[in-house]
This record gives structure tokens, C-alpha cells and sequence, in this order.
């Protein structure tokens, strides 16, 4: 059985400036910063802005040539656990990262193309993988 999932979290967009990136999407379309997320603006890490009813997500990314198009999708810790179990047993590659805010699942399709599936449940699953 196909484990569910809760949406899309969040879309890597990668820009030149994740500062200026931001302002943009703030006087444009209404985004804000999530200044809870903003420990992980550094050379790697991405800016979060979320719309103005916290439904749409952005990982600001800075640009370094070739982006590369990331879908990342919500899920419980449940959710999550059972997604690490479906997709290990399709022989995929998994890079399951604890960001200590949340964890998230990376693995590839057959084009290339980087998914992710993000738990905010942290503790559940910190606890669970520690087993």
C-alpha cells in the first residue's frame, strides 16, 4: 500500500539573493519570512517565506548555475516512517536528513529530479530512528 501524504510542503526556488529574493515576494505577492526557519538561511540552506495564509511555502535557495527542481511533500510521522519503508522497498536510494526542526526524505525519479517528503513531527521520528 501507497502511503498518503499531506500536500506539498514547500518548492525550491533558487535566486541570486534570497534577501532580495524575499523582498519581492513580499511587496509582490505577500509572503513573509518564517523567522522560526531562518537558522537555516546559511551558505547551503535555504530562506522559508510562506503566502500571507500560510499555505504556500518557498525554500529560497541561492543559484550556483544548474538548478535543480526539488517537490517537497508533507507528511506525519507516521507517514514518514512508512514512506522510508515504501520506497527502500522500490531499491531507491533514501538521504534522510534531521534538519533538528524537522526531517526530511530525498530521493531521486527516474529523470533526475530530486523529491523530498518533510515531517515537522520531529521528536516522533528522531525517536523512531533511534531505535
Amino acid at each position: 500500500m501507497i502511503p498518503k501524504m499531506t500536500g506539498i510542503d514547500h518548492v525550491h526556488v533558487y535566486v541570486k539573493s534570497r534577501e532580495k529574493a524575499a523582498v519581492w515576494y513580499q511587496q509582490i505577492l505577500g509572503f513573509r519570512v518564517l523567522e522560526e526557519f531562518r537558522i537555516w538561511a546559511t551558505e547551503v540552506g535555504p530562506l522559508t517565506i510562506e503566502d500571507s495564509s500560510g499555505n504556500v511555502h518557498l525554500a529560497l535557495f541561492k543559484s550556483k548555475g544548474n538548478p535543480q527542481t526539488t517537490i517537497a511533500f508533507g507528511a506525519t510521522a507516521s507517514e514518514f516512517l512508512n514512506w522510508i519503508e515504501h520506497l527502500e522497498s522500490h531499491q531507491l536510494t533514501l538521504r534522510i536528513t534531521d534538519h533538528n526542526l524537522s526531517y526530511s526524505l530525498y530521493f531521486y525519479d527516474p529523470d533526475d529530479n530530486m523529491h523530498e517528503i518533510t515531517t515537522y513531527d520531529h521528536q516522533q521520528v528522531r525517536q523512531h530512528l533511534k531505535k
